[in-house]
C-alpha cells in the first residue's frame, strides 16, 4: 500500500520532524494540533491542519474521538504518533487499525504486550535474555514483597508493571523503607497507569542505561542500529544522549544487539523500537521495550547515515527491510535544551523567546519548533530543542558541542543550556565516567 497522506498525532520538534521527512517522500503531511499550538512552527509550516481541541492534553493530544475524527474527514492513510503522548496506547493503534487506517508503529497487540514490564522479564527470561535479580509476577502483598527483597538483597526498586518513560520507579534501600513504600508503590502505580501491578528488581547503583535502537519488518526481518548511551539522567528522564556507547567492548556491543533482535523476534515486533539494558561490570540485563520512535533517535541517524522515520513510512507501506547495518561512523551526542531553571530546581519556565540564535557549522543538527517571538505554552512538554553534534570520535564530538553551546542563544525564558555548559567542563563525564545516578550527584554541585 502506498501511503500519500499522514496525519501527524503529535507536536513540538517530533511533529516538524516527521512533516519534513514526508516532504521528502512526496507525502503530504497533516498536523493535528491543540489550539494552544497555532503559532508553533509545525503548525505554520504545514498546509493542512485541523485543530484537535484546546486546555489539558486530555482535550486535544489525548482526544482519541477527535484525532479519529480528524484522519477520517481528512481521508489520511496513515497515522504517526510520534513519540509520549498516544505513541503506545495500544487501544488508540488498535482503533486506528479498525478504521482501516495505517499506525506508523508496531501492531496494537505487540503494544499491549509490552505494557506489562513484568511480562517482559518473562518473555526474556525464557529466551536466555539476562535480567536483574526479581519477580516476573507482579507482586501480591507487602509480606511477598519483603521475602522477595531480602532473597535478592537491598537495595531493590519497586516498579510499577504498566509504567514507562522512567516513571512508576521507588528505590527501597533497606525493610524499613520498603514497607513504608510499597502502599504507596500499588497507589501511584493505579492513579497513573491504571494497574496497581508492581514488582520488584534488584538496583544497581551505578549502573548504566544502555539502549539498542532495532527495526523490523513484516516479514520477520530484524536489524539493529548499533548502541545509545542514556546515563545521564535526572529523575529518570533522559537530558544527553550518545551514539555509539563507546564504553562497550566490540563483543559486548555485539551481544547486547543480538540480545535486543532475540528479544523483538520473541514478540514478532515490526517497525522501530528500542530494547533498554541496564550494564554493570561487564554484564548487561534488558529492562524494557519501547515501541515508538525515541526522543533521541537522531544520533543513530548521524552514525549511521539513515532517516529512521522513513523507514517507519517503508515499513508501513510494507516494504522489506533494504539496507545493509555497517558499523557506526563517527561520534554522535544530543543534548536536550529544555525550559526549565537548572538553579531553582529545574523549575518549569514559560514565555516569550525574545531572542534566539541556532549556530551551524561542521557536524551540527537542530531539531527544533521555536522561533524568536514565539510563546512558549504552559501546558505541554518543556523541550525546545535538540542539539546534535557529530564528530569523528567522542572527543571531536565533545570540542563540537562546546562551541555550540557557548554560541546558543535563547533569551527570554530560562533554560538548562548552563547546566550543559557546565556539564562540558566536568572531568568525569569528559572521560565518560558517567552512570545513572551521575546528574543527581552533579546538581548537588552546581
Amino acid at each position: 500500500m502506498k501511503i500519500k497522506k499522514v496525519l501527524i498525532a503529535n507536536r513540538g520538534e517530533i511533529a516538524l520532524r516527521i512533516a519534513r521527512s514526508l516532504m521528502e517522500m512526496d507525502i503530504e503531511p497533516v498536523i493535528a494540533y491543540a489550539y494552544e499550538d497555532k503559532d508553533s512552527l509545525p503548525v505554520k509550516l504545514i498546509e493542512k491542519k485541523v485543530c484537535i481541541g484546546k486546555g489539558n492534553v486530555r482535550d486535544s493530544y489525548l482526544n482519541i474521538p477527535n484525532i479519529m475524527s480528524a484522519a477520517t474527514l481528512l481521508k489520511v492513510d496513515a497515522i504517526h504518533p510520534g513519540y509520549g503522548l498516544l505513541s503506545e496506547n495500544p487501544m488508540f493503534a488498535k482503533i486506528v487499525e479498525d478504521h482501516g487506517i495505517k499506525f506508523i508503529g508496531p501492531k496494537s497487540e505487540t503494544m499491549k504486550s509490552l505494557k506489562d514490564k513484568a511480562h517482559i522479564r518473562k518473555i526474556a527470561k525464557e529466551n536466555g535474555i539476562p535480567i536483574l535479580e526479581g519477580t516476573v509476577e507482579p507482586v501480591q502483598n507487602l509480606e511477598d514483597a519483603r521475602k522477595i527483597a531480602r532473597s535478592i538483597g537491598y537495595p531493590v526498586m519497586i516498579k510499577a508493571a504498566r509504567g514507562g518513560g522512567g516513571k512508576g520507579i521507588r528505590i527501597a534501600r533497606d525493610e524499613g523503607e520498603l514497607s513504608r513504600i510499597f502502599e504507596i508503590a500499588k497507589s501511584e502505580a493505579k492513579n497513573s497507569f491504571g494497574s496497581d501491578a508492581i514488582y520488584i528488581e534488584k538496583y544497581l547503583k551505578k549502573a548504566r542505561h544502555i539502549e539498542v535502537q532495532v527495526i523490523g519488518d513484516t516479514f520477520g526481518n530484524i536489524q539493529a542500529l548499533g548502541t545509545r548511551e542514556c546515563s545521564m539522567q535526572r529523575n529518570h528522564q533522559k537530558l544527553i544522549e550518545e551514539a555509539d556507547a563507546v564504553i562497550l567492548s566490540e563483543e559486548e556491543k555485539k551481544n547486547i544487539e543480538n540480545n535486543a533482535i532475540k528479544f523483538a523476534k520473541a514478540i514478532n515486533y515490526s517497525n522501530v523500537g528500542t530494547v533498554e539494558f541496564l550494564y554493570s561490570d561487564g554484564k548487561h540485563y534488558l529492562l524494557e521495550m519501547n515501541a515508538r520512535i525515541q526522543v533521541e533517535h537522531p544520533v543513530t541517524e548521524e552514525v549511521f547515515n539513515v532517516d529512521i522515520v522513513k523507514e517507519q513510512i517503508k515499513i508501513a507501506e510494507g516494504e522489506k527491510i533494504r539496507f545493509d547495518v555497517k558499523q557506526a561512523l563517527g561520534h554522535a551526542i544530543e543534548f536536550r535544551i529544555n525550559a526549565e531553571d537548572p538553579f531553582e530546581n529545574f523549575k518549569p519556565s514559560f514565555g516569550k523567546i525574545e531572542k534566539l540564535r541556532f549556530p551551524l557549522g561542521r557536524g551540527v543538527r537542530i531539531d527544533s519548533h521555536i522561533y524568536e517571538g514565539y510563546v512558549v505554552p504552559t501546558l505541554f512538554d518543556s523541550l525546545l530543542a535538540k542539539v546534535i553534534v557529530k564528530g569523528k570520535n567522542r572527543n571531536d564530538a565533545l570540542d563540537i558541542a562546546r562551541r555550540v553551546l557557548n554560541e546558543i542563544v535563547i533569551e527570554g525564558i530560562k533554560t538548562n543550556i548552563p547546566f550543559h555548559r557546565k556539564m562540558l567542563q566536568n572531568e568525569n563525564f569528559l572521560k565518560n565516567n558517567i552512570h545513572t545516578g551521575f546528574v543527581e550527584e552533579f546538581i548537588k554541585n552546581i
